[in-house]
């Protein structure tokens, strides 16, 4: 006989399953979104200054509470940055000021909201149609208020490096786009998990047509300013750039932005170029249909995100002409050659 105890237990526990695994909460609270990007973010700090430290022999870092893997200067740094006197200085535009580095943040994990982590359409966000499209469009929004922060700043350093930004943005945004979108004429649609289909036997785009990954890795890391290109914040010429005049918790989700906007991109080059959850063909069932696959996703994301960083350790940061020539001069035309690349592949039935 079935109580009225276990009959609230159930219902009880259906309307929590629901809430947790509705698919755009999941998504942008979870798996990949906020939780798992924070835990990424913590890990890819602590390999960033590892990794450094072991090539670049800076003791330091690299003997720092040996016991703990050094995991004790990251707590150290979030009491820091969590108690630090938040300082807002008078000749600031205030609303400006407060929104933009929260809109950054915001918007550096937005474009999630599009991005498939199964095949099972149950679990899909929103209609997949153009997924990719949308996810690039939106991936595009975050460097906007970087600018916003240098003006409101009212800092000739700020300043200087929120027009570096802009002189990026035009630049490296444009590679991005172009340079994931290359993949289009190759599988004839705009739909991330028919992209993500497409390669389940084991013919990766990033394969089919390395240029076009070589493209998106590379803007990735500029677009994020991440080494060798931390060109709009150089702590030698500009302080801390677009940063300047933020402190605390501010100064920490300026930070987080960044690293979570590279988050997301690698997500989006992992279903693009790196066959997302293949070779794993999702089944039924919450665990099999929806967990497996996103974890499999979030693995190869975290690789991606990880050689990125490891770049910091190997390359000096380069000059603000050398990253423009790069980008006008070598990576467009490569980007280009990219779409002519898939062009041609279709014509030939590289793909049926």
């Amino acid at each position: 006989m079935v109580t009225a105890a276990q009959v609230a237990y159930d219902v009880g526990w259906g309307i929590l399953h629901y809430i947790i695994f509705y698919p755009p909460l999941y998504q942008l609270i979870i798996i990949p979104g906020l939780i798992a990007a924070l835990v990424v973010v913590i890990f890819i700090i602590w390999f960033e200054r590892k990794a450094a430290a072991r090539v670049q022999m800076r003791y330091g870092p690299w003997e720092i509470s040996p016991r703990t893997g050094g995991a004790t200067q990251l707590i150290a740094d979030l009491i820091r940055y969590t108690f630090q006197e938040i300082i807002v200085p008078r000749t600031v535009d205030f609303m400006s000021y407060i929104i933009a580095p929260n809109a950054a943040v915001i918007f550096s994990i937005l474009p999630l909201v599009a991005v498939p982590m199964t095949s099972v359409s149950q679990y899909w966000p929103i209609p997949m149609d153009f997924s990719l499209l949308i996810a690039v469009a939106l991936s595009t929004l975050s460097p906007i208020f970087v600018v916003m922060m240098s003006w409101a700043s009212n800092n000739k350093f700020a300043v200087v490096g929120g027009v570096r930004e802009s002189f990026i943005i035009v630049a490296y945004e444009l590679i991005a786009v172009i340079s994931l979108l290359a993949v289009v004429p190759l599988v004839s649609t705009f739909n991330l998990v028919d992209i993500v289909q497409v390669q389940m036997g084991g013919r990766w785009l990033g394969l089919l047509n390395p240029i076009a990954l070589l493209d998106a890795f590379i803007a990735v890391i500029m677009s994020t300013s991440a080494f060798p290109f931390e060109i709009p914040d150089s702590e030698s010429e500009l302080v801390a750039g677009p940063y300047t005049e933020y402190s605390g918790l501010m100064y920490g989700l300026n930070m987080g932005a960044g690293y979570i906007r590279r988050w997301t991109l690698s997500v989006l080059i992992t279903l693009v170029f790196l066959g997302g959850w293949a070779p794993y063909r999702p089944g039924p069932g919450v665990v099999a249909g929806y967990l497996v696959p996103s974890l499999i996703v979030v693995a190869k994301a975290v690789v991606v995100m990880a050689i990125m960083s490891f770049l910091r350790s190997v390359y000096g940061r380069y000059r603000l002409d050398q990253a423009l020539s790069l980008a006008w001069e070598v990576l467009i035309p490569m980007a280009i050659a990219a779409f002519g690349i898939s062009i041609a592949e279709t014509y030939f039935g590289v793909i049926p």
